[in-house]
C-alpha cells in the first residue's frame, strides 16, 4: 500500500478501537460516530472499520470496496477501491441499523447484492466526500451479535456499563463477538501496512 497515497485521506472511523488502529497506523483519523452521529469530516474520506458479512466473507477478510449500495442495491458510491493489498473487492452496505440474524443478513444480500454491511459508509457516501471503504469483517452471516450495538455509545466511545450487561446477558456470543472484533482489527491492520 502506497503510504503517500493513504495520507491523502481522512480515515471515518465509527469507534474508539477503530480510530485507534488508524492513527497507530499514522492515518489522519477522526472518530465520526456511530451512523455518523458526529458529523461528516471536511475533506476525502475512506470509511475504516470494522463489517458485518452478509454472505460468504468470514471473520478478518478485509473489503476494499468498489460500491456503496443501500438497501434496494441503488448505488451510492462506487469507485476503483483502495488498492489494498490481500483486500476483496466488494460490495457494502450502508446500513442503518445492525443486522443481529442470519436470515435477515441473507434478505439483505440478496435484495442489495452486497457482500457485508456497515453504518456508516451510507452516510459518508451520501455526502459526496467519500474515496473509498475499506473494512474487515468482525462477525460472519451466522454470528449472534445481538446487543452487542448497546456496548457503544452514539459517539462512538466505549459504553462500559453496556459492555457489562452484554457480557453477563450473553457471555459465550459477547466472548466470541470481542474475539473476532479483535481478529477482524487486526486483519485491517495488517492489510494495511501490507
Amino acid at each position: 500500500m502506497d503510504a503517500d497515497r493513504l495520507s491523502s485521506y481522512t480515515f471515518a472511523c465509527a469507534t474508539s478501537a477503530e480510530e485507534r488502529i488508524a492513527r497507530r497506523l499514522g492515518l489522519d483519523a477522526v472518530r465520526v460516530g456511530v451512523c455518523v452521529a458526529n458529523g461528516v469530516p471536511e475533506g476525502r474520506l475512506v470509511s475504516f472499520g470494522l463489517a458485518g458479512s452478509l454472505g460468504g466473507l468470514r471473520v478478518g477478510d478485509v473489503l476494499d470496496a468498489t460500491r456503496v449500495v443501500d438497501e434496494t442495491g441503488t448505488t451510492l458510491w462506487e469507485g476503483p477501491g483502495l488498492g489494498v493489498r490481500g483486500a476483496r473487492a466488494g460490495i457494502v452496505l450502508g446500513g442503518d441499523v445492525l443486522v443481529h440474524d442470519a436470515a435477515e443478513r441473507a434478505r439483505l444480500h440478496e435484495a442489495s447484492g452486497a457482500d457485508a454491511v456497515d453504518m456508516e459508509s451510507g452516510v459518508l457516501a451520501r455526502s459526496g466526500r467519500l474515496a473509498g471503504v475499506l473494512r474487515a469483517v468482525s462477525d460472519d452471516a451466522g454470528s449472534a451479535v445481538e446487543g452487542v450495538d448497546r456496548t457503544v455509545h452514539a459517539d462512538g466511545r466505549t459504553n462500559v456499563a453496556g459492555l457489562l450487561r452484554w457480557i453477563a446477558t450473553r457471555r459465550g456470543d459477547a466472548v466470541r463477538s470481542m474475539r473476532d472484533a479483535l481478529t477482524a482489527l487486526h486483519a485491517l491492520e495488517q492489510a494495511v501496512v501490507a
